[in-house]
């Protein structure tokens, strides 16, 4: 296409003349009111003299806005189909008038502050809130505990040695919370740990060499933990478990403080896996006693399934740790064997999932006040097993604890005889040959307190004074603590028609000749 112009509808000069004069006008008028931009059409050039781009067809030199515009043919059958754009665009015209680009909006100029400075300010507003609302709840429920007289929950006062109220020269009682639940645990450990001891057994171990010979023994130590639970004038008294102790030839307690001292065995139930030792209040330090407390005993009895639990114990002999958890199950009927003291007892117990592992033995088990529930005491183990462990129920263990603090040895002179030799039925022979377990009665001896109550050979005794027994050991150490001449209740079973039959003798125990 040249610079001339050229009409499609061969329309006469004059027309074009007219047209091209009002797009003239137009173009003028444009030039005025609107900035110089870019054309559409056939491009732009950069004049360097005058440093203006220039768009052809709007500045001189180029065709009149590159296109014919409003220059149509066939008035009566076509659209408007116009030249230009070089391009078939807009509905099927040839371009169309040049588009001017859309006007920028002027940014709008930031005023200081912004999001973070909104965000500041609702954050002061939430925290003054809840300064404000706080305090007025608290205030609101001190008042109404002064007016209606409601006084603190406490443990509640009784004769037992377990729950003495704090006297001069005697520890203190671990704190209680009774109204709210700590926000986390670390507020129950920080005021239960001093209740909680770290316990070490010494003893010797006997072995036999592979090429035969005399036994040999040589010295082994394991760990455990135990809760102060009470004191007198003079010994502090620590409740554990009985297999952490067993066999012990020294025991060594370490309190929260790493102050360590000898303990004694004071008692022990091994039917139930307690004990009770104890520490001399003179071989204790001033400084450690101001430091050490007994624990807040609780009542495991309204314990409910999902509780908190709280484990606190000498984990691996590492030193006291804590894990947390929930009650799993309460009433748990547990058998245990402990092939290395020979025993083995069947219990109902607290399951959790708070880990309990070797060295937690004898500690204890929190509630989300921070009282003692249960003594820790079994772990479940096996490959595919996770979270399954057991302890003592506190309300089970008190009447037990208290019998092993203030029942004393008798005198050997004095001590009771029951006159039977047995036999330990053990879980795994109760299970192989179906008869109960217990002590089987290998032989009676003439004249003695059984013979003479009716005790026969064969028999088999499952309980001594209304606790269950299941080894001569722990027979003979139940012994200890009983007079010549005391009566008791012992419980046999006997094969009759061959069924086990229970029976009830009562017993006036005598005096070993």
């Amino acid at each position: 296409m040249d610079n001339n112009n050229f009409d499609r509808n061969q329309s006469p000069d004059p027309f074009y003349s007219y047209n091209h004069s009002s797009q003239e006008n137009d173009r003028q008028e444009n030039e005025q009111t609107q900035p110089k931009v870019q054309g559409q059409g056939a491009g732009s050039a950069n004049d360097t003299e005058s440093g203006e781009n220039r768009v052809y067809g709007t500045a001189g030199g180029g065709y009149p806005q590159n296109l014919y515009q409003q220059n149509t043919y066939g008035q009566n059958g076509y659209q408007q189909n116009i030249y230009g754009q070089n391009a078939y665009q807009q509905n099927g015209m040839y371009g169309g008038p040049v588009q001017d680009e859309k006007k920028k909006k002027p940014k709008r100029d930031k005023k200081p502050g912004g999001f973070g400075v909104k965000l500041a300010k609702c954050a002061a507003l939430a925290l003054v809130f809840g300064l404000v609302s706080g305090t007025a709840f608290e205030g609101v429920r001190l008042i109404s505990r002064q007016v209606s007289g409601e006084p603190e929950k406490t443990l509640e006062g009784s004769d037992s040695v377990l729950n003495q109220p704090d006297a001069e020269g005697k520890v203190k009682t671990t704190p209680v919370s009774s109204t709210y639940a700590a926000a986390d645990v670390s507020d129950i450990v920080e005021a239960t740990m001093p209740s909680i001891v770290a316990i070490t057994n010494v003893s010797e171990t006997e072995y036999r060499s592979f090429w035969g010979g005399r036994p040999q023994t040589y010295e082994s130590s394991s760990a455990g933990s135990g809760i102060i639970v009470s004191q007198d004038d003079r010994y502090l008294y620590i409740v554990t478990n009985n297999h952490v102790v067993e066999g012990a030839t020294s025991l060594t307690v370490a309190f929260n403080d790493n102050a360590t001292v000898s303990a004694e065995i004071k008692g022990t139930d091994p039917s139930t896996d307690l004990a009770v030792i104890r520490v001399s209040l003179d071989s204790i330090q001033e400084e450690t006693k101001d430091k050490i407390k007994a624990a807040a005993l609780g009542n495991s009895d309204n314990l409910r399934v999902g509780e908190a639990s709280i484990a606190v114990g000498n984990a691996l002999g590492y030193g006291q740790s804590v894990t947390t958890g929930c009650i799993s199950a309460i009433g748990r009927e547990v058998s245990v064997s402990d092939y290395d003291s020979n025993t083995s007892y069947t219990a109902e117990m607290i399951q959790t999932d708070a880990a309990i592992n070797p060295g937690n033995s004898g500690g204890a088990l929190l509630n989300a006040v921070g009282e003692v529930i249960g003594i820790n005491s079994v772990k479940y183990s096996g490959n595919s097993v996770e979270g399954i462990g057991y302890a003592i129920p506190i309300t089970t263990a008190m009447p037990i604890i208290e019998d092993l603090i203030t029942k004393e040895k008798v005198d050997e002179s004095d001590s009771a005889f029951l006159g039977i030799a047995g036999v330990d039925v053990t879980s795994d022979v109760s299970n192989t040959y179906n008869m109960p377990s217990g002590i089987y009665v290998a032989q009676v001896t003439e004249g003695s307190a059984a013979e003479k109550a009716g005790i026969r050979k064969g028999d088999i005794v499952t309980k001594f004074d209304g606790k269950e027994v299941s080894t001569m050991d722990e027979l003979s150490t139940r012994l200890q603590y009983y007079k010549a001449g005391t009566t008791v209740d012992v419980t046999i079973v006997r094969a009759s028609d061959g069924e086990y039959v229970e029976h009830t003798i009562s017993v006036e125990l005598g005096k070993k000749i």
